[in-house]
This record gives structure tokens, C-alpha cells and sequence, in this order.
């Protein structure tokens, strides 16, 4: 992989990171959308948002190495955001463990969509 779409990819990341806390703020702030649907429309929006602006200026479906990198780093960076948060909700009250599975399935339903909308059959049906 070049050096180019190593850049590439680390600002698709970090573009994608950026718009996950904007949305979050504006849609669990002024919205009062909240829950499980507020984290799922926001990580479908997103993921939406990069593989479309990922198939309109590369003009092809992401490499491997591409989709498992951007993953990483998009995942990554989400993870260590949702670790301080956890971190500072436990320094207020220990979290159930009900409450530790929500805030689990809260997290992976970021990363889970980005790998399924930046899957090569769905780039391969809308032609890019």
C-alpha cells in the first residue's frame, strides 16, 4: 500500500470519529434522540457517509487491507473515547452488568456498520 492511501485512510478515520461525537452531541442534545436507535442511525450515517465519499474519489471498492485498517482505526479511536467515558461513569457508580452489555452494544454497532457498508458486495452492486 502507498504512502497516500495510508494518509487516506487515517483521515477517513479520523473524519469519521469526528462526525460520530458531532452527531452524538447534536442529535442526543438538541434532538433528544436517545438509546440504542440514536447510536444505530448515527453509526449508519456515518459508515454511509464515508463508504459513499470513499466509492465518489477513489472510484472502487476498498482493498483488504484498506477496510481492515480503516476499521482499526476508526474502532480504535471510538474505543478509547467510549473507554474515558466508562472510565468516568464509574467514578460516579460502578455500571451493572446490564448496563456494561448496553454500553457494549452501543459501541459495536459503530464499527459493525462501517465493515458491513464498506463490504466489497455492496461497493461491487452500486457499480464503484
Amino acid at each position: 500500500m502507498s504512502t497516500s492511501a495510508s494518509v487516506a485512510i487515517r483521515h477517513y478515520a479520523l473524519a469519521g470519529v469526528l462526525a460520530v461525537v458531532l452527531l452524538n452531541l447534536l442529535l442526543r442534545s438538541f434532538v433528544r434522540l436517545g438509546g440504542v436507535a440514536a447510536s444505530l442511525c448515527i453509526a449508519a450515517l456515518v459508515a454511509a457517509g464515508l463508504a459513499l465519499c470513499f466509492a465518489l474519489r477513489v472510484k472502487r471498492a476498498p482493498l483488504a487491507g484498506e477496510r481492515w485498517r480503516l476499521l482499526g482505526l476508526y474502532g480504535g479511536g471510538l474505543g478509547l473515547l467510549y473507554l474515558g467515558l466508562l472510565v468516568m461513569m464509574s467514578l460516579q457508580d460502578a455500571p451493572s452488568p446490564m448496563g456494561l452489555l448496553l454500553f457494549g452494544l452501543h459501541y459495536l454497532l459503530y464499527p459493525l456498520c462501517l465493515w458491513l457498508l464498506f463490504s466489497p458486495r455492496l461497493f461491487a452492486r452500486f457499480g464503484s
